[in-house]
């Protein structure tokens, strides 16, 4: 069996685009979860999440292998992108929309 650090690692090289939240796009379960899908969903591309809520080793774990405290936390293309408040400001300014046509090029 795989170790957590090697799931989170494993999950986050395997998708493009990868979101890990409290609940899931369609039920998220907290505010910043919500609002960091929608951009996302805005986006108009495919992305893989994770609800930490329901994995609780990777909800205690993940901030150790991100070095960012909070969730919800975004990557694309491996590269921590950062949570809500990051993903909200390159959303405004049209950047997310760009990085995720990318990553899904």
């Amino acid at each position: 069996m795989m170790d957590v650090m090697d799931q989170i690692k494993d999950t986050v090289e395997n998708n493009s685009i990868v979101l890990f939240m409290k609940g899931s796009p369609d039920f998220p379960q907290c505010g910043f979860s919500m609002r960091t899908s929608q951009a996302l969903k805005e986006c108009d591309v495919e992305f893989a999440f994770v609800d930490v809520l329901a994995n609780p080793e990777i909800r205690a774990n993940l901030p150790q292998y991100s070095s960012w405290p909070t969730f919800p936390q975004v990557f694309i293309n491996g590269e921590l992108v950062g949570g809500c408040d990051i993903v909200m400001d390159l959303y405004e300014k049209g950047e997310l929309q760009k990085m995720t046509k990318e990553a899904v090029a």
